[in-house]
């Protein structure tokens, strides 16, 4: 048991690394692509990426995946695609400040749907932890004032960032109704359902005027999201909550600015201040406190 939670405390860190990662991926495309070519060509290259080395394994597995096909492609659709183009569609209306204050309310929202549909109940320890974590993302988006925090306002986009953690907590909990597949065929039916989804809003913006088509940076910056954000984190993210469930798992969510916050730091030359090493600090010391006090029976199994 204590093995297994090792992994999955990395698959789920490394996952947190990946989506910070495409957070400051969608900085640096700013200019280079636009958010719904990004979005709709990143699982276009992550579908030939599928086709090239996951296709022996997906038609192993074909008798499930039509039995289940419908259920596969909305998964996709909904926490692939739904997820993203309402973040990136609310950054036009609200700060970044906010979005990532509001992003962390995720994990709180696993808790509440997890106890309205199952009566899951997240421990003392856990609620602690999140509010530890909570804070530690605080001070970075507040640069260690938390005065700063008062004078937020919120408008239309932060209703937006809202309903994308509706989406993507929903879509976490939902992950133990997914068939039982081989990890391969699961990210590639769901794949192509974010294309699909993906592709009418690709319409829309070429319509309205809004697209630019992938510069040299653009296409580096998609095959990034493509391979990592895209690819490699669902994969490792529906192992972590299968190998320790939702609530444990959505934690996890909570340390995306942090890394994110790193890696600007690294790749976008912004500046390291002590509030970060703080805040990490705090991260890391939320999910060290809910995992001590985590239930003691085992999360059920997800399949």
């Amino acid at each position: 048991m204590q093995h297994q939670n090792l992994k999955a405390y990395f698959y789920l860190s490394v996952t947190a690394l990946f989506w910070g990662g495409n957070s400051v991926a969608g900085k640096l495309a700013v200019g280079h692509v636009s958010p719904l070519y990004l979005t709709t060509l990143r699982w276009v290259v992550a579908l030939l990426v599928i086709l090239a080395l996951m296709m022996p394994q997906v038609r192993r597995d074909w008798p499930v995946i039509r039995r289940h096909w419908l259920q596969l492609l909305g998964y996709g659709a909904i926490g692939f695609t739904m997820f993203n183009v309402l973040l990136y569609s609310a950054l036009k209306y609200t700060t970044a400040i906010n979005g990532v204050i509001e992003q962390a309310c995720i994990p709180v929202l696993i808790f509440a749907f997890n106890f309205l549909l199952f009566r899951i109940r997240a421990s003392a320890a856990q609620l602690v932890g999140f509010a530890v974590t909570l804070a530690g993302i605080a001070i970075t988006v507040s640069h260690g004032t938390l005065s700063t925090l008062t004078s937020l306002t919120f408008n239309m986009g932060d209703g937006m960032i809202l309903a994308a953690c509706l989406v993507y907590a929903g879509y976490t909990v939902s992950l133990r109704w997914k068939p039982d597949l081989h990890w391969q065929s699961f990210i590639a039916v769901p794949a192509f359902g974010a294309l699909l989804a993906a592709l009418p809003l690709l319409a829309w913006e070429i319509a309205a005027g809004a697209a630019i088509p992938p510069d040299a940076t653009g296409w580096a910056i998609i095959a990034f999201a493509a391979i990592f954000p895209s690819l490699f984190s669902q994969v490792l993210y529906v192992r972590g909550v299968e190998m320790i469930g939702p609530n444990r798992a959505g934690l996890f969510i909570n340390a995306i600015p942090i890394f994110g916050t790193m890696l600007s730091v690294l790749l976008a030359g912004e500046d390291f201040h002590t509030y970060h090493f703080v805040a990490l600090l705090f991260v890391i010391g939320g999910i060290a406190v809910a995992e001590w006090g985590r239930p003691s029976q085992p999360p059920a199994k997800v399949s």
